[in-house]
């Protein structure tokens, strides 16, 4: 009998296990809720693996002595001046905690983005009846403004561009969806 019931308890872990990705990773009562959640937790999880990866690179080629450019073009290198800030290759408490604030703060907003525009073409998908261009497109365009609010230094300009941007690229990522 207690080898049947560990068998019992074995076989609904590897059901769990095998059904992983069909179920979702929470169940608050409403898909739209289970949507969002899911969606900010895994692009938050993305969010963190890019900055640490990011700060990773750039610490070891400062650690190698290889000039800022990197023999890159100075367009392309430019991206150095997103590194997380407060991290000069110290093992010192501040520079961990930097770290961690840095990356969390990215995480968040990865998350954010994923979240919110899930959340909105689930919402407008249910709203409208359909799942089209124009639930992407306005679901871009909020998600891009939202971005652009939680940088430093935000202005009209720039959340401007950030809409345009997050509408047009969601909008052809929906009208190229199922050509490739």
């Amino acid at each position: 009998m207690n080898s049947g019931s560990s068998n019992l308890e074995t076989r609904s872990l590897l059901d769990e296990l095998s059904t992983f990705n069909k179920g979702g990773l929470f169940d608050f009562g409403h898909p739209l809720v289970n949507r969002i959640a899911e969606s900010f937790v895994k692009a938050a999880g993305i969010g963190v693996v890019q900055a640490v990866s990011r700060e990773a690179y750039f610490t070891a080629i400062e650690g190698a002595g290889i000039d800022n450019n990197g023999g890159m073009p100075a367009e392309i290198s430019s991206t150095n001046k997103n590194r997380l800030h407060g991290l000069r290759g110290e093992t010192s408490s501040k520079s961990i905690e930097a770290m961690v604030k840095n990356t969390g703060k990215e995480s968040f907003q990865w998350g954010l983005a994923a979240g919110l525009y899930s959340g909105l073409t689930y919402g407008m998908k249910e709203a409208r009846g359909a799942h089209d261009w124009k639930n992407s497109a306005v679901a871009g365009a909020i998600t891009g403004a939202t971005l652009a609010l939680t940088s430093e230094d935000s202005s009209h300009e720039q959340i401007v561009q950030c809409a345009i941007t997050g509408a047009a690229i969601s909008t052809a990522a929906n009208l190229l969806t199922g050509i490739f």
